[in-house]
């Protein structure tokens, strides 16, 4: 499929359309990345995505499809050649689906907190105890339901990779930013180890965004913030 067909409106500093990205690359289709404006919405953000107004959007010919793990079951569903995203099995295909709703619900919550956060403020503790529990279930779930393979969806990666994997910067922003692990060596094993294989993925190689480079992005957002609220 020519790029022209296959448009990827995103932003290189989002999570969210990471998944996209890594989707595609995953099935090797080729596909165009247009970079969202924000400060103000673009006008094509606006039409294509009237509802929530948030990336991702993906344009494929005439089609439009909105918010991000339904973007990437799209695109399963619509290249089903081998490797396959969600699971075949029915139970598992809702087994990955729940993992990943759990952290675009808890992680994303705690994320937002942190950052908004004073660098000495007490109420980043709460927060920074609801992402340990965060690792600490996908640790679980990572040695429970990978069977000893590489991934969270076995030889090869996954819907509950992708969901997990487009956090990394991110996660290592709050690492950096406030001098804490959040995955740690002697409690999470397994999940280090992943980190690793993840990373190194072809189709995930080249496209997580540089630490530094989000953490001017994570300063700028919460300055935004602040002055919305005010």
């Amino acid at each position: 499929m020519a790029k022209n067909d296959l448009k990827l409106l995103g932003g290189w500093s989002s999570p969210f359309a990471l998944r996209v990205q890594i989707a595609l690359n995953l099935k090797g289709v080729d596909y165009e990345v247009v970079e969202e404006t924000f400060n103000p919405k673009s006008e094509l953000l606006l039409k294509s995505n009237p509802v929530h107004k948030k990336i991702p959007v993906l344009f494929h010919a005439d089609k439009v499809i909105c918010e991000s793990a339904i973007i990437v079951e799209y695109i399963d569903e619509v290249w089903s050649n081998v490797p396959s995203i969600l699971p075949q099995n029915a139970y598992d295909r809702a087994n990955a689906r729940f993992w990943v709703a759990y952290m675009d619900d808890k992680w994303v919550k705690a994320l937002r907190s942190i950052l908004m956060a004073e660098e000495n403020d007490e109420a980043k503790e709460e927060p920074f105890e609801e992402a340990e529990e965060v690792f600490d279930r996908m640790e679980e779930v990572m040695n429970k339901g990978s069977e000893g393979k590489v991934f969270f969806g076995g030889d090869t990666i996954g819907f509950i990779d992708i969901g997990f994997g487009s956090f990394l910067s991110w996660i290592r922003v709050v690492e950096k930013m406030n001098g804490r692990k959040l995955l740690d060596e002697t409690k999470h094993p397994s999940l280090i180890q992943w980190t690793e294989n993840f990373s190194a993925h072809p189709a995930v190689n080249g496209v997580i965004p540089d630490t530094d480079k989000l953490i001017e992005v994570a300063k700028v957002y919460k300055e935004y913030a602040r002055a919305v609220a005010n």
